[in-house]
């Protein structure tokens, strides 16, 4: 059997060098735990072929190198959240963060000599080289998923006083005013980004929930929405701005629900509008949300069947 680190056993390089993490733990075990050393994060599911040809790679290299990084694996079908906001969409993805910023991945089963080739180009970079506008981003940002929105705010005008064209901080600056119920001031800042940015995953997830909820002001009563369904349910415009609030509400089924029942009964209607949005709230959800998933399936059995 072999050995990682000098004299460790391979039980012992295991436990150490490689684990399992769940959304509450990532922060800790990926971000904090790269400005150290290089982190992977495979992500994987329990029905994913490939991923069972992978993992046992991944394994070995890491330890392998004797402590050079780590191994984290996440079950997408758990924890979702995170694969999609990486805009991971599909298995097995495997992710290298280094000072708290992922700066390499690649998808796919590669062969053990590639694996250990990509382990090799990340170094050993460890926290005396930590970058620290990276440092207060991650700080940022997890001041934003704890709903400190205020103090996330301050912490990204500051990283944006050192530099105005960081797109990650003018995406949390944006998410924090949209949060506050700013739309006006969000709008603004997403105007800053440069106009090759824009199709920066971080800006354009931003950048249509703002749209949805530009769009979501100017509708009517939900009440009188519905009524208008029950007393005629062709009226699809009224079940598409019930589909737009049920997204502001955070009701992703009812939501989708809403856009598939237009789709169903009149493909056609406003242009394939209702097929468009619910490909918006997709992006918006992120590709392993479980309302995408379910969404999808059920957009392609009324494309396809």
């Amino acid at each position: 059997m072999a050995t990682g680190a000098a004299g460790a056993t391979p039980g012992a390089a295991a436990g150490e060098l490689i684990k399992d993490t769940t959304t509450a733990k990532f922060s800790a075990d990926v971000i904090q735990e790269s400005r150290r050393q290089p982190v992977l994060v495979d992500f994987w599911a329990p029905w994913c072929g490939p991923c069972k040809q992978l993992t046992p790679v991944l394994e070995r290299v890491v330890t392998a190198a004797g402590g050079r990084v780590k191994l984290v694996k996440m079950n997408i079908d758990e924890h979702p959240s995170v694969a999609g906001q990486l805009g991971v969409q599909s298995i097995p993805a495997v992710f290298a963060f280094v000072n708290g910023q992922p700066v390499d991945g690649f998808m796919g089963a590669l062969p053990e000599s590639e694996v250990k080739a990509f382990i090799d180009r990340l170094g050993g970079t460890g926290p005396a080289d930590a970058d620290p506008i990276a440092a207060a981003l991650e700080e940022a940002k997890a001041l934003l998923a704890g709903h400190d929105v205020t103090q996330a705010a301050e912490l990204f005008s500051v990283i944006l006083q050192h530099e105005a064209d960081n797109v990650p901080a003018l995406a949390g600056l944006a998410e924090c005013y949209l949060a506050m119920g700013d739309a006006v001031r969000a709008r603004a800042v997403l105007d800053a980004v440069p106009a090759d940015k824009a199709s920066d995953p971080a800006v354009s997830g931003i950048s249509t929930r703002l749209k949805l909820a530009e769009e979501i002001a100017e509708l009517g009563d939900p009440v009188a929405l519905q009524a208008r369904i029950e007393g005629d349910a062709d009226d699809h415009q009224a079940r598409y701005d019930l589909a737009l609030i049920a997204q502001a509400r955070g009701q992703r089924d009812v939501a989708a629900g809403h856009l598939l029942e237009i789709i169903r009964r009149d493909r056609g209607w406003n242009e394939d509008g209702a097929r468009k949005k619910l490909l918006e709230f997709f992006e918006a959800w992120g590709g392993g949300d479980p309302a995408t998933k379910d969404a999808r399936r059920k957009l392609s059995t009324l494309l396809f069947s």
